[in-house]
């Protein structure tokens, strides 16, 4: 295909074959009720495409598979890092402002003083605990953060006198009261080993109440009352779309309590630790991969190939799409790490997730500082994994403590003493006003953020291509395939007055998918390709009766080979089994997106990646056409520009009608066309800003240029290249006329 009538071969079948022709297809079917559909439906073959099989879920298998050099490892550990920020919400990354924190308080203790500190991360959202601090020694001091995971009632946990005697005989305590208070007993340790230490709440938990327990941990059902545009609350299409979560949340938590803590005089920024257990895991290892302040860090029965988190507050859109925890743990290397399993889905840590951590942290240099041991005790968090915790930061934070370290017993604080609030410090309030107040305010301080990367200059824009860019990068999920990850099975050519057209199965071997095609090539072709994107796919080229579309048949007439493609879920994708009208889920019934898109690409995300399957197959084709252009109308002219701010430098015009659709209008959790993150990165105007240098025709929107499109076409010097259009005339052929002058 891509090649001028007279320079085809006689046997132009063989040849078409033998070069894998593909580029497009979709081949015409007997009757008018078939145009478009590469396969008549009962010659459909099988159709193998992993996009249409069973969805991954937290219970899936999540194994890690190391670099092969340092070099290598940086590329994908910088993506890696920017998809957690992403999901979480912190990307970019909050603004190290000054934090006005409230400490008081204290009790004194024989070697240790105890402190209550509450201070506000974003306005309403409260970061609450205690702060340990060694007495009679000498500072500056190392620091360890101390989330502390799902136990019942957080930092007031007290396991109570049956449970501590339980574990005494069964050897997972030592003593009885650091036994039934192992939270305290491990800050109480750190602090006597010369450490400071910050305990401090999981949202919902003790005094982290500002947003309840039930919402943040126990959330299972969709509130039609919190699912507005303008009124909507916590793990709503809305909160998706600006990606607010309760990970997210809680990750803002912990950086802002990094942030405090290095502002601290007495604390030595070189040793600032952290160790959870459990869901406080899980806090430990997504810090610690995305800050490097954090100098060791030691998880506790979290970090597997298994289950990777069960709780709402573990789980993100997009934060484990082709990853999982072990690699977030690779992610501490050089850095010292250190881990511990017990009888739940860490158990296999050995000999599935620490013998890659080990060849990664060997690649990196540093073989010492990986270190994991699994003990045969139920999930916890007890002496022996304290003690393996003690002798883990005695080591990397030189210490100096002999060892063995034992615990020796204590005075527990109680309640009263660990509480932060008090008839002199309240605390917030706790209902669905607060929720949306908080999270609101949050919302608009981001997109704040945003707003003031807007571009004016090279130097702005390319930092604006670096964020916002970068965001929607991970937003798609891959990068424009490698020539050699796809292949094309030739379905049928059919001759055509003046034309030929072929049908053909794009296929994308790295990742098992299938992308319907239809291409229709002049027999006096300019060497200029249109990849034209339809609501209706590829059908949406041709009429009825199998004959082209007027737009489609003035490309062809001109000389413009045109290329039609069924995205998932449209034509031959839907001919064994209709389209979902929904977005399908994973079979846990708790109504939480990132249940499902914490470990799949939502649906728009694939759909993109069937055109960045076709666009990649035009730029790689040995015939080089001179130039790849891109139209959609509608819902998929909103495809058409997310595939063009995914590779804005393969195409040379861009033409867009949206319909005047924004991701913004959706409020339905499980619509298919929700796309996480979207409004948070300036909706469909961001993506149309990241689409220079291609020439860019805009139907659908204002009659001027959208500012954000200005700004960034204005910043490349390319303004003159876009063209607004918004009279009432034929949208499709006035995209010709535009198309056909480039």
């Amino acid at each position: 295909m891509f090649q001028n009538d007279d320079q085809f071969s006689m046997d132009r079948r063989s040849a078409l074959q033998n070069i894998g022709l593909a580029l497009l297809s979709a081949g015409v079917f007997q009757g008018a009720s078939r145009a478009g559909n590469v396969f008549a439906a009962e010659e459909i073959p099988a159709f193998d495409d992993s996009r249409l099989g069973e969805l991954k879920d937290l219970n899936g298998y999540f194994p890690f598979m190391p670099s092969e050099s340092p070099e290598a490892w940086e590329e994908r550990a910088e993506y890696v890092r920017r998809q957690i920020k992403v999901a979480a919400g912190v990307w970019p990354e909050p603004e190290n402002t000054k934090i006005n924190a409230t400490v008081h308080g204290k009790v004194d203790r024989d070697d240790y003083t105890v402190e209550k500190v509450f201070f506000e991360s974003s306005p309403g959202l409260f970061v609450t605990g205690n702060l340990y601090r060694p007495k009679g020694k000498q500072g500056p001091f190392p620091m360890v953060l101390s989330p502390h995971g799902h136990f019942a009632e957080g930092r007031f946990y007290d396991s109570g006198e049956q449970r501590v005697k339980a574990d005494i005989k069964a050897g997972a305590e030592k003593y009885e009261i650091g036994g039934r208070y192992p939270l305290q007993a491990r800050c109480v340790q750190l602090a006597r080993m010369g450490c400071m230490v910050f305990h401090y709440d999981m949202l919902g938990y003790a005094d982290g109440f500002c947003l309840s327990y039930d919402l943040i941990h126990r959330f299972s059902k969709q509130r039609p009352e919190m699912s507005s545009e303008k009124n909507w609350g916590l793990f709503s299409a809305q909160s998706e779309l600006r990606l607010i979560n309760a990970l997210g949340l809680q990750t803002l938590n912990s950086i802002r309590t990094l942030d405090w803590v290095s502002s601290l005089s007495e604390v030595d920024p070189q040793r600032i630790g952290i160790t959870g257990a459990s869901g406080g895991g899980t806090q430990t290892f997504i810090l610690a991969a995305i800050d490097n302040r954090i100098t060791a860090v030691f998880p506790a029965v979290m970090v597997s190939t298994a289950m990777q988190g069960g709780c709402t507050c573990e789980n993100a859109t997009y934060l484990r799409v082709d990853t999982g925890n072990i690699e977030f743990a690779a992610l501490v290397a050089p850095r010292p790490l250190g881990m511990t399993a017990a009888n739940d889905w860490t158990k296999e840590i050995e000999t599935k997730g620490l013998p890659e951590l080990k060849q990664h942290f060997k690649m990196m240099g540093v073989p010492e500082n990986v270190v994991g041991k699994y003990y045969p005790f139920p999930h916890n968090y007890n002496y022996v994994s304290r003690a393996m915790m003690y002798e883990f930061f005695n080591q990397h934070f030189k210490l100096g403590i002999k060892t063995p370290i034992i615990e020796a017993d204590f005075e527990p604080l109680t309640r009263e003493e660990l509480s932060v609030w008090n008839k002199k410090y309240p605390g917030p309030p706790s209902d669905e006003q607060s929720e949306i107040k908080i999270l609101h305010t949050l919302a608009r301080n981001n997109a704040k953020q945003i707003q003031g990367l807007t571009p004016h200059d090279q130097k702005s824009l390319a930092e604006y291509r670096r964020v916002v860019g970068g965001a929607f990068e991970v937003l798609v999920g891959r990068p424009l395939p490698a020539a050699d990850d796809l292949e094309a099975e030739q379905i049928s050519e059919e001759e055509k007055q003046g034309f030929r057209q072929y049908s053909t199965l794009i296929k994308n071997k790295r990742y098992g998918e299938a992308t319907p095609a239809l291409f229709l090539l002049p027999d006096q072709w300019n060497q200029k390709v249109v990849i034209w994107l339809d609501d209706k796919g590829k059908a949406g080229l041709l009429k009825q009766d199998g004959s082209l579309t007027a737009p489609i048949q003035r490309l062809v007439d001109a000389g413009t080979a045109v290329a039609g493609l069924d995205v998932l879920y449209q034509g031959d994708f839907n001919q064994k089994q209709p389209a979902p009208t929904e977005m399908p889920v994973v079979k846990n019934p708790r109504e939480f997106a990132g249940y499902t898109l914490g470990y799949n690409h939502p649906v728009f995300s694939k759909q993109i990646h069937d055109i960045l399957n076709v666009l990649s197959f035009a730029k790689h084709h040995e015939s080089n056409p001179q130039s790849i252009s891109l139209a959609g109308f509608g819902f998929s002219g909103v495809r058409a520009a997310a595939a063009c701010a995914h590779s804005p430098e393969l195409i040379s015009r861009l033409a867009v009608d949206t319909g005047g659709f924004r991701f913004a209008e959706i409020t339905n959790i499980r619509d298919l066309r929700l796309w996480p993150g979207a409004v948070k990165y300036g909706d469909v105007t961001g993506l149309l800003s990241l689409c220079e240098p291609a020439a860019l025709w805009l139907a659908g929107s204002s009659a001027t240029v959208p500012k954000l499109v200005q700004a960034s076409y204005n910043s490349a010097g390319l303004l003159n290249k876009v063209e607004m259009f918004h009279e009432s005339a034929n949208r499709e052929n006035a995209a010709v006329d535009w198309l056909l002058k480039g």
